[in-house]
């Protein structure tokens, strides 16, 4: 995954902390992974980087851009950069599903970072990490397979800094498992490439996270 480094002047313009909380939307129904305990391979699986961010769906009706959490929060103020580059793409419709996310700069996603700016050798602006498309102009993509949605999402972000494809990983699960070990990310999420998009807890998305993954640099640590 190539991605832009830059300061930390870029991000305190990208992200302003503790802005007012705005008024509840109601997001498109999404598609959540089960979590199972140990990492595994499936033949035809495929493996992607599980993000330490902010999940986020990013709708674009009529031109205009907004940025919802998956409790319905609008917080299309509180990124404008990403807001920015999503209102250039070209399509006046669309509807895609990621998670935004901060990285050093051994492109480590470190969720901490999105809310407090203290860290001193910030790497990245928010980025937004694109793993699936719902909507495209009048084209409802959810029935349609995950190598479908993703082909078409590819060529929606082609040539973006600020919005990317979720990064693949190794064909192989358990590769795939021993390049997140040693690359110091949170997991990995399997996914069947034949599966439409479905509201709710699936077992054609499975999560395998780090035991403890961060706990007290995210701040989650209980001594």
């Amino acid at each position: 995954m190539a991605v832009r480094l830059t300061g930390m002047a870029y991000l305190s313009r990208a992200l302003t902390p503790r802005m007012p909380r705005e008024a509840s939307l109601e997001p498109p129904a999404l598609m959540h992974a089960t979590q199972v305990p140990r990492p595994f391979h499936t033949k035809g699986s495929v493996y992607e980087d599980k993000y330490d961010g902010w999940r986020m769906v990013a709708v674009k009706e009529a031109g205009r851009v907004r940025l919802v959490s998956r409790n319905g929060r609008d917080h299309t103020k509180r990124f404008t950069e990403i807001v920015q580059a999503l209102t250039k793409l070209k399509p006046k419709t669309f509807t895609v599903d990621g998670e935004i996310a901060v990285f050093d700069g051994h492109l480590i996603s470190r969720f901490e970072w999105i809310r407090h700016l203290n860290h001193g050798d910030l790497a990245t602006p928010p980025l937004f990490m694109v793993f699936d498309l719902l909507h495209l102009d009048a084209t409802d993509y959810r029935p349609q397979p995950l190598t479908v949605r993703r082909k078409v999402l590819e060529k929606l972000l082609s040539r973006q800094t600020l919005i990317l494809p979720a990064r693949r990983l190794r064909r192989n699960g358990l590769a795939a498992w021993a390049q997140v070990l040693t690359r110091g990310w949170e997991g990995y999420v399997a996914k069947d490439p034949t599966s439409p998009y479905v509201g709710g807890r699936t077992l054609k998305w499975l999560k395998v996270k780090q035991a403890k993954y961060r706990e007290e640099e995210r701040g989650f640590y209980k001594p």
